[in-house]
């Protein structure tokens, strides 16, 4: 046996890791991380509906949440800025968790206080306020998980982390429905202000993490130019927000803000109808908001950017805030080390993103919404927490590197069940099968990115660095998810002229009565043309994959020399750093 076989971790250290204060504290703090989601996102839409609100003004409500995809803009501040007297007691990452855990409570026991009906606006705003204060505590939380333990531990955190995001998932979708419908939604949101404070407690029970060496100044030495500094910070913030409120309205995919904006700059209520159509169209959006967020974060990146000729306090400290996490990430693998990294990050769950109109699927296939809801919200978190302890469980066993092979190929394999699914109808055993293989599938692939994600980050830029990996992957997601009804479609009307895909019809001469028929008519095509479109949407999910499958290979045959790369920046830069 070798002395690498004798020191890799067991099954039983693995679940002796398990006892760990913590791998406890991150399960509370993961349910914390979800629970103000879930209530601005989901929940909060039913109260609005009972409010007797429309579904238009419903639906943009889910922009309280667009913070969560662009928390990257922000994370260079809970890297740098220490909250006063809180970041003394506290240290810097839980001085910022307890920070934000407070600001939820405020503005969840606000909300309780509210009537959308007749307070709306206030309410949009304190929703904002919650989505804003939870993902930033969600960069914070990121960074602790990644500096308050060992690499060994990584896994068993990040399982820590899901399994209390899906309690808070549960919690937070069924218990306010319950307390609304017997006491009301007042009622109800107040309680859940009070599960915060669980919150609280677990942020000030979590160990602190190790103190980073202080960074110096990059401005001390620069002669400090007050008056024209407040205009050149004015300017280059307004940049950023303006950046983030293009792109994030391209990742939406809804012109609401953008709109107010124009509205502001004199757009009359014709010229903003017509933009908004344009820019919401499910056939040519895509043409728009694609360009929208690559303008949005070409923004952000020219607010960066020195002053022709001159150096700026405002601009050096904007550059080193942003350049030098990146800078570091590149520095420490290479350029092309690098780039192939990003790569994987964007292209590892894609598989998985694109698959994001399952319940029109389902209900295609004859399903109630009640079944769905027993077997993919209920049953399904099991089977994804099983994917989660399987997926921490290989990490402690295996590596991250072997589990990260495993896993990209679990998600996009475990599609094809939806395939067979297609063609049985509305078969409870079906369905049972196919959510406890994807949900297991999709389970250990995510908890295989989380970790593989965590051990890129390097300390001094673990909040920034991760916020950029996580968000990377969620908006190029985004935008390749916006395509799947149209490849639906598209793939259903070309079998039904009898083109390429036409040859996965006879997989669906023989459906059950009703299935697929409802979904046919609106498509405008037969039930086994729509199941071909349906065949033809699963398999190109697969091909998604297959690109994941195929850069994960590269990097496992190149991972010595990506070691031996950062090893070696690594010693030059403690050698650079270490006094002469």
């Amino acid at each position: 046996m070798t002395a690498a076989a004798k020191s890799r971790p067991t099954t039983w250290d693995f679940i002796k890791s398990l006892r760990d204060r913590r791998v406890f504290v991150m399960l509370w703090l993961g349910a914390a991380a979800g629970l103000p989601f879930f209530l601005i996102f989901d929940t909060l839409s039913a109260w609005l509906r009972q409010s007797d609100l429309s579904l238009q003004t419903i639906g943009v409500f889910a922009l309280a949440t667009l913070s969560y995809a662009l928390k990257f803009v922000w994370a260079p501040v809970v890297d740098r800025v220490r909250i006063p007297l809180l970041g003394r007691l506290l240290g810097q990452r839980r001085s910022w968790m307890a920070t934000m855990q407070v600001l939820i409570i405020v503005g969840l026991w606000l909300i309780a206080g509210s009537d959308p009906a007749l307070n709306l606006g206030q309410v949009a705003l304190l929703a904002v306020l919650v989505g804003f204060a939870g993902s930033t505590q969600d960069i914070a939380i990121d960074a602790w998980r990644i500096e308050v333990v060992d690499t060994p531990l990584y896994g068993t955190m990040a399982a820590a982390y899901q399994w209390g995001y899906r309690i808070a998932m549960i919690t937070a979708g069924a218990l306010p429905l319950v307390l609304a419908d017997s006491y009301g939604w007042n009622v109800s949101y107040a309680v859940m202000a009070g599960c915060m404070l669980v919150a609280v407690g677990a942020t000030i029970l979590a160990p602190r993490e190790p103190n980073q060496p202080p960074r110096p100044s990059v401005v001390a030495d620069m002669v400090a130019r007050p008056a024209l500094e407040v205009f050149e910070w004015g300017g280059r913030l307004a940049l950023i927000l303006i950046g983030a409120l293009i792109a994030g309205s391209g990742l939406a995919a809804n012109a609401t803000f953008l709109n107010a904006a124009l509205h502001l700059l004199g757009q009359s209520d014709a010229a903003a109808e017509s933009f908004k159509a344009v820019w919401e169209s499910r056939e040519t959006g895509i043409f728009i908001q694609f360009p929208a967020v690559v303008a949005g974060l070409g923004l952000i990146a020219l607010a960066c950017v020195p002053l022709p000729g001159r150096q700026t306090r405002p601009g050096v400290y904007l550059r080193r805030a942003y350049g030098q996490p990146l800078g570091e990430f590149f520095g420490r693998f290479g350029t092309k080390f690098g780039l192939l990294i990003l790569a994987l990050i964007c292209m590892y769950r894609l598989s998985d993103f694109v698959l994001n109109l399952m319940n029109p699927f389902y209900i295609d296939l004859g399903f109630s919404l009640t079944e769905i809801a027993e077997v993919r919200k209920v049953y399904g978190v099991v089977a994804s927490l099983a994917g989660i302890s399987a997926g921490a469980w290989a990490v402690t066993r295996f590596g991250i590197l072997r589990t990260m092979v495993i896993g990209v190929f679990a998600s996009p394999l475990s599609n094809l069940v939806f395939i067979w699914l297609a063609t049985q109808g509305a078969s409870m055993p079906a369905l049972y099968g196919s959510i406890t293989i994807d949900n297991f599938a999709t389970g250990f692939a995510g908890t295989a990115l989380i970790v593989y994600m965590s051990s890129l980050t390097a300390a001094g830029f673990t909040a920034t660095q991760y916020a950029l990996f996580s968000s990377l992957y969620a908006i190029f997601g985004k935008i390749i998810a916006s395509q799947s009804g149209r490849i639906v479609e598209g793939s259903a009307r070309m079998a039904e002229a009898g083109g390429l895909t036409a040859a996965f019809r006879p997989m669906f001469d023989r459906l059950p009565e009703g299935a697929l028929a409802k979904g046919a008519d609106i498509a405008g095509v037969t039930p086994a043309s729509l199941g071909a479109g349906y065949a033809s949407f699963f398999l190109y999910s697969v091909a998604i994959g297959a690109v994941a499958v195929v850069l994960a290979f590269m990097i496992a045959r190149r991972q010595p020399e990506i070691d031996a790369r950062a090893a070696e920046a690594e010693t030059e830069r403690a050698g650079a750093e270490t006094p002469a």
